[in-house]
């Protein structure tokens, strides 16, 4: 499986990345120990320890472009795409929406809506597709929303409600999307999607779905685009 999850903060995305690799595990054969979601990508990257993101958040956009930069094409690599499972949070979608609006470089914030303005992480994000597009055709792209009143609720109790079914929790939050900015930020990661250029694709809303009823809709969902070998490793995981 290739998955690749994008959207606001507190849509869920790290709770149900954890879902689907737990379900890979009970499901599928040859599924590695250490199958993970690459999050890598948005700054205060969360592996940081507590010094360095003091300090990388301090220094200067041309520092932070560059390392953002080498972070996405070294995952970019192809033989990187020859393992079974793939799968990427945020990456250079995330980078196109947050870049110009709190990271001061990637275009300028007035010109963000714009598809492929010189410079852009927007038109940088089409041509990193395409490049998936030769060697992971079969990457899914999911994009999960939630209403804006749920973000900021979410954003404001920044709790774990794992017990009551709840998204969006459970580890630290790194809070780079502004409250002023939750529909400017749910938009753009709309505008993202909707202009992607990979083809299997489809979106998760968890406004009013619980944990297990957003892995049950992304199974369903994402059937259709299950491979033939990824079909033989859920057979042989049952035997």
């Amino acid at each position: 499986m290739n998955i690749f999850l994008i959207g606001c903060e507190f849509t869920g995305k790290t709770t149900l990345g954890s879902r689907i690799v737990q379900w890979q595990q009970d499901h599928m054969a040859d599924t590695g120990k250490g199958l993970h979601f690459h999050d890598h990508f948005t700054i205060p990257n969360a592996e940081m320890s507590a010094e360095s993101k003091a300090s990388f958040l301090a220094t200067t956009p041309q520092i932070k472009e560059m390392y953002q930069r080498f972070m996405i094409v070294y995952h970019m690599q192809p033989e990187t795409y020859r393992r079974p499972d793939k799968h990427h949070m945020g990456f250079f979608i995330e980078e196109a929406v947050y870049g110009p609006l709190y990271y001061g470089y990637g275009g300028s914030e007035a010109g963000a809506s714009i598809r492929s303005p010189e410079g852009q992480r927007t038109k940088m994000a089409r041509a990193f597709e395409e490049e998936i597009l030769k060697h992971c055709p079969q990457m899914v792209l999911v994009l999960m929303k939630a209403t804006p009143e749920v973000i900021r609720e979410r954003m404001r109790r920044n709790e774990p409600v794992y017990a009551q079914g709840g998204f969006g929790f459970g580890v630290p939050t790194r809070g780079v999307v502004q409250d002023k900015d939750v529909e400017h930020v749910l938009e753009r990661f709309e505008q993202e999607y909707q202009w992607s250029n990979l083809r299997n694709k489809f979106t998760l809303d968890t406004s009013d779905a619980t944990v297990d009823e957003t892995i049950a809709e992304f199974l369903a969902k994402n059937e259709p685009f299950i491979s033939d070998v990824d079909k033989q490793r859920i057979a042989r995981g049952k035997a």
